[in-house]
């Protein structure tokens, strides 16, 4: 894994979405992944600009959804769709036919998995995965003790997961499980960029760097990626 510290969030941003735009520039029709979540934010941001100065071009990429919650009920115009949907589709070139997003309001949740499996497939791997690390070292939604033999899966959410997930929705909302790409989606992926930003994310930078491969801190197993990328703001390193 290749470290890279930025001075702030800032610069964190702009290099990372540099980065993106320039893999789809040696491939415009690459398989993309990228996250639900708030450190991401600064990223997307940026390659919208990259796009509107004419740098990037998305019309040919494809975009597969990381993860999602499932079974939210009234509250799911608040789930990891529309936050994609609002800070990065709506503003960029991309079709809606080559966004492939997990529905996790389906009866039949099996069959949602089996559909990205193939999607992914399809293009033969994830040419990028952007990732985020959670407060308890998961990946997506690959929580403690998940299998790192997985592809596509449902998954009962960590009691950290459903308290720091919050954030995301308007009013109190009842988080118990999830649906996400695999830790072998991962790890088959061509490229791994996690983007980790802010001191209160030093101590999970210290434990991702300290400990091996281990299912109960699911990050720890990007270690061995042939071609990930540890990219942080200065705050994240400080420990």
């Amino acid at each position: 894994m290749i470290k890279k510290v930025y001075k702030d969030y800032k610069e964190l941003s702009t290099q990372t979405a540099l980065q993106i735009a320039r893999i789809i520039k040696e491939k415009p029709d690459a398989l993309l992944c990228f996250p639900a979540g708030e450190t991401s934010l600064g990223t997307f941001a940026e390659m919208i600009k990259l796009e509107g100065d004419g740098q990037v071009n998305f019309s040919q990429c494809k975009i597969v959804g990381l993860d999602e919650w499932v079974h939210l009920g009234v509250m799911k115009n608040e789930n990891c769709y529309h936050f994609l949907k609002s800070h990065l589709f709506d503003h960029i070139n991309i079709k809606n036919e080559n966004i492939c997003f997990f529905n996790g309001e389906a009866d039949d949740l099996q069959r949602e998995c089996a559909i990205t499996n193939e999607f992914i497939k399809s293009y033969g791997r994830i040419d990028l995965m952007l990732l985020g690390v959670g407060m308890n070292g998961h990946v997506g939604l690959n929580e403690p003790g998940t299998s790192f033999d997985k592809y596509s899966h449902v998954v009962e959410l960590d009691e950290i997961t459903k308290n720091v997930g919050q954030k995301y929705f308007s009013v109190p909302t009842n988080l118990s499980h999830g649906i996400t790409l695999g830790m072998k989606h991962v790890m088959e992926s061509k490229i791994v960029i996690v983007q980790l930003s802010g001191s209160r994310k030093s101590r999970i930078v210290k434990r991702l760097l300290e400990i091996d491969a281990n299912p109960n801190f699911p990050a720890s197993l990007i270690q061995h990626h042939p071609n990930a990328f540890l990219l942080l703001d200065s705050e994240a390193s400080q420990l």
